[in-house]
């Protein structure tokens, strides 16, 4: 198939975002916000299927092709053999490294969505833009974090959209962000000296901008603890593309395919 045909069709599945502002969490209430550029999200983390459909077109990326350095040895290891089950379909994929989630996305013509992004498409509730303040918005986040993992995960698209149209951002899977290693830690543990290693854990909350978003820190703390070739069975991805001229006429093509 044509590639601009491609990319077209996969901008479909993409919802708008007019960016905004998003205060990071571990910084106090009188700390510069972050900006966010208008960009567009998968709708929905993407799928086995969908993997599966980029490994045929790009065989370096099939399983057992994949050198070690961008990926661990795990990579794919819940598809029974070169291709999922019918049953995996349209579940996310998993057992997928940084390396691997990135080359998909710019086969789309699109990347992996940065922390702020992903954070600022995350606070939205059902109902509003920003949902955070809303009593059950942090206790629906917190139980899915506090069930064990199970070993069939659901299909994507099952949860309600929130305020964007994007699904499954919680209750599924973790997800790859661009600049998942680039938060807190450096790496260099002299470089690292001077940041407040209570972070890391409940103390961390203290002077936060939001000490109540439990969530965040968790997700904050799981993103510092990740490596790029790592291939986890609960962490999957999805793509996002910053919105352009030609990204517009691109979604403009798509909606009238």
């Amino acid at each position: 198939m044509n590639p601009a045909l491609l990319i077209a069709l996969a901008a479909l599945q993409m919802a708008d975002l007019p960016g905004g502002e998003i205060r990071p969490l571990y910084l106090s209430k009188d700390s510069p916000l972050t900006r966010v550029a208008p960009f567009r999200l998968d709708v929905t983390p993407v799928t086995n299927r969908q993997f599966a459909d980029f490994v045929a077109a790009h065989p370096r990326w099939q399983k057992g092709r994949v050198p070690a350095l961008f990926a661990e040895p795990n990579y794919l290891k819940h598809w029974p053999g070169e291709q999922p089950s019918p049953e995996q379909a349209a579940q996310p994929v998993t057992h997928v490294s940084w390396f691997a989630a990135s080359a998909y996305c710019q086969a789309q013509g699109k990347q992996l969505p940065t922390v702020a992004e992903w954070e600022f498409a995350t606070q939205a509730s059902e109902q509003a833009a920003n949902g955070s303040s809303e009593p059950d918005y942090s206790r629906r986040i917190l139980s899915w974090y506090a069930r064990p993992a199970t070993a069939s995960l659901a299909e994507v698209g099952q949860s309600p959209a929130n305020y964007w149209q994007v699904q499954d951002l919680h209750g599924l899977v973790w997800e790859w962000t661009r600049d998942f290693n680039s938060t807190l830690v450096t790496g260099e543990s002299r470089g690292d000296s001077s940041l407040d290693q209570g972070m890391f854990c409940g103390s961390g909350a203290a002077g936060s901008a939001d000490p109540s978003d439990y969530a965040a820190f968790m997700r904050f703390g799981f993103r510092s603890s990740l490596k790029a070739p790592y291939t986890l069975g609960n962490l999957g991805f999805r793509c996002a593309q910053e919105t352009t001229d030609e990204t517009m006429a691109t979604a403009d093509l798509a909606g009238r395919l």
